[in-house]
């Protein structure tokens, strides 16, 4: 089932994409609508699944992350991969993970204290499922993550991944 979008969905997007601290009055001032009215389209944008959740992007280096690494790995058949994936949930230094199609199976960011907060995570993904770990320092952002350039009308629903469910 597609959700549809009109101009004012995706003006109501693109404002919470941008800043997502916004109050509802804020809100329907941008996009030219009534309080009540923005309130409920945000409730509907929300069930549908277009917005999955309003999180703050916060600055790891300042809150004492200062090194980001990305991982890419490979595992070795279903049962070393089971147990990779749940060692990687369990991780709190891993903050994003994804699976990728390609030389690697899963693609992570990692952010670390320090070279040993680095170290305990990269032998943990090792001996728990990985059996190729290659890391990825980055030096800086040149790009932080951005809005999805929406439009107006219908949009597919993603299918439901087949080889991995979420937890």
């Amino acid at each position: 089932m597609a959700i549809e979008l009109d101009e004012i969905d995706v003006a109501l997007l693109t404002q919470l994409q941008q800043d997502a601290d916004r109050t509802n009055l804020e809100l329907a001032a941008l996009v030219g609508l009534s309080p009540a009215a923005t309130l409920h389209r945000v409730r509907r944008l929300k069930e549908s699944g277009a917005i999955r959740i309003i999180v703050a992007h916060v600055d790891a280096e300042a809150l004492g992350f200062p090194l980001n690494v990305f991982v890419a790995v490979t595992t070795a058949g279903a049962r070393s991969t089971q147990r990779f994936e749940q060692t990687v949930r369990e991780l709190p230094q891993i903050v994003v993970a994804d699976v990728v199609a390609g030389e690697m199976d899963y693609w992570l960011t990692v952010v670390a204290r320090d070279i040993h907060d680095l170290e305990h995570v990269l032998t943990k993904l090792a001996t728990h499922g990985g059996q190729r770990v290659v890391t990825y320092l980055r030096l800086s952002q040149l790009k932080a993550p951005a809005p999805l350039p929406i439009r107006a009308g219908p949009v597919a629903r993603p299918r439901a991944s087949r080889r991995r469910s979420q937890s």
